[in-house]
């Protein structure tokens, strides 16, 4: 089997230079949601990773990454699902990525779309300047929380002032899990207390957005690919109306600023929830990553993998 294992803090820098040299990538394949979530396991190749991760409790292999020999990664794959008796199923794929399956492995897979995964992409110009008609209650949505909160400001986060960014987000998950008991906002609350823990080390950026001493927001990311940052978590204060348009409008442009070659801001998934959904899709994004998986056809007969293709 292959010796899939945690991915380190002193792994960063080898994995990045991977990751980095690959066309654009999902959120999933950051080194920072690796190491946050906990629930993903990577395996060194020759100039490629391959991945061993649990979702919804179900194994997975997300896409091999790299420029080395991916179809040697994949068939590695497949053997190391047959020797753990577990069906092999493969996510993450891009588009180019589902036809290169199916051109190495022809017949052998059935491919579906993953749109409940796909990735939310925005042109970084148009979430710093929210310029145009489409966005024009965005900004109307701004300026209402500006006349609001006339002395706000947006502090960058930073080793000696991550406290208060700390402590407004675990207000944030008490509120959220005294009105939710049994909300899925565990593992994410574990997540982001890591990110604060190595907040750079993992060579985080973020802002805390605050009014008169009072934290009213907190964002964080980290680098995806040359030109793309990955958008973690973004936490407001529920009874602050237009924190979360502040501190979406200055995140985009403190970056812009801090990095001239950045040109989009991934934010992740929506997770099928109707609410977030829409959301996103009003800030018009630029494009989506779009998402697919694929299990094998052989595997297609009584067993749980021809239920997730019946889902």
């Amino acid at each position: 089997m292959i010796e899939f294992k945690r991915l380190k803090l002193p792994q960063k820098e080898d994995y990045e230079k991977i990751l980095l040299a690959c066309p654009g990538r999902s959120c999933e394949y950051s080194f920072a949601n690796m190491y946050l979530w906990g629930r993903q396991e990577a395996a060194f190749f020759p100039d490629c990773v391959a991945f061993f991760s649990h979702f919804n409790g179900k194994s997975v292999y997300p896409y091999p990454m790299g420029t080395g020999d991916r179809k040697a990664v994949l068939e590695a794959v497949m053997r190391d699902a047959r020797e753990r008796g577990i069906p092999c199923r493969i996510t993450s794929m891009t588009k180019a990525e589902a036809e290169e399956l199916e051109a190495w492995f022809p017949g052998k897979f059935l491919v579906r779309t993953d749109r409940d995964g796909f990735d939310y992409v925005y042109a970084i110009n148009d979430l710093a300047d929210l310029r145009g008609r489409k966005l024009q209650k965005k900004r109307n949505h701004l300026h209402r929380f500006q006349a609001e909160h006339p002395e706000a400001v947006c502090v960058p986060l930073e080793a000696g002032n991550l406290e208060p960014a700390r402590e407004m987000v675990e207000s944030w998950y008490r509120q959220r899990i005294a009105e939710d008991p049994h909300g899925e906002y565990l593992l994410e609350q574990i997540a982001i207390h890591r990110a604060f823990r190595h907040f750079k080390a993992l060579g985080m950026d973020g802002l805390m957005l605050m009014d008169g001493g009072e934290v009213l927001a907190v964002t964080m990311g980290s680098r995806l690919s040359p030109d793309t940052i990955d958008v973690h978590f973004e936490k407001a204060r529920e009874d602050v109306d237009g924190a979360y348009a502040a501190i979406n409008w200055e995140f985009a442009r403190y970056l812009r600023e801090k990095y001239p070659e950045v040109q989009f801001l991934n934010r992740e998934d929506d997770m099928g929830l109707e609410g977030l959904r829409k959301a996103k899709l009003s800030y018009q994004p630029h494009h989506f990553e779009e998402k697919y998986w694929a299990c094998l056809m052989e595997e297609l007969h009584g067993d749980e993998c021809a239920e997730d293709a019946l889902d």
